[in-house]
């Protein structure tokens, strides 16, 4: 894989290169190319942040699986993901995605610093490497491919976000994973298009329809959630129960 000049400069000055992995596909393609681009062992750093009882199953073991031995740092948030709709009293929408905000980027970037603290030979430079991919969405198609994270850019840290990934297509990402002899995490096999929450606000109604089918006990969950909140984790408004109703009855 080709790699831009600042991230080249950055590694060639000892910088840590932190790799996000959800443990997803995109996740563990990018982590391949990333180990086959020849990155220094010492110089890779797996972090993913758990999602806990809304995780899939199996996906931290996944993960160690398929990183090749690689050092893994887990960011936790400060609250679940039910505690932080309970104290909203609302769902995250695609709009105000909080879940991604207290749930993923702000955990990350706490563990991040910690391990730069902790790790001074890094001299405060990382890379942040993401699996964000241009055929994704429009928005994630006008992304830079590199560039400097000016918020987390302070204390004598330079912080640079790198999406490695971005120019792949879907099929070079499976075809990336099959050709290093592994595996994608065993949700897709049963027939998700993407691996985040299990219930996700960005789903779409075959993956949710597949959710339902693969965990009911914690469909039932977030259905007595929005029972008691009195709102539900569908930006069209109707509740998981109705819009499930509605697909069934198609």
């Amino acid at each position: 894989m080709r790699i831009p000049a600042d991230i080249t400069d950055m590694i060639d000055r000892g910088g840590l290169v932190a790799i996000n992995h959800s443990g997803g596909k995109d996740s563990q393609a990018m982590t391949i190319r990333l180990v086959e681009a020849g990155i220094p062992r010492g110089q890779l750093l797996i972090v993913h942040a758990t999602l806990g009882d809304v995780e899939w199953p199996g996906t931290i073991c996944h993960i160690r699986k398929t990183t090749f031995g690689l050092p893994l740092v887990i960011a936790r948030p400060r609250r679940s993901f039910f505690e932080m709709v309970r104290a909203r009293g609302m769902f995250p929408s695609p709009r105000y995605r909080q879940c991604t905000s207290d749930q993923k980027r702000g955990p990350i970037e706490r563990e991040l610093r910690r391990y730069l603290a902790a790790n001074p030979r890094f001299a405060g430079r990382i890379v942040s490497a993401m699996g964000m991919r241009a055929e994704e969405s429009v928005a994630r198609r006008c992304r830079p491919v590199v560039r400097l994270n000016n918020r987390n850019s302070v204390a004598g840290r330079t912080w640079i976000d790198w999406l490695p990934i971005h120019e792949l297509s879907r099929r070079e990402v499976f075809d990336t994973i099959a050709a290093a002899g592994q595996e994608p995490h065993w949700a897709y096999g049963r027939g998700m298009s993407r691996l985040s929450c299990s219930f996700c606000i960005m789903s779409s109604l075959a993956d949710l329809r597949c959710a339902a089918r693969l965990r009911p006990d914690l469909l039932s969950a977030y259905m007595a959630l929005e029972d008691e909140i009195g709102h539900t984790l569908r930006p069209d408004g109707t509740s998981l129960r109705e819009t499930l109703n509605r697909l069934e009855a198609a």
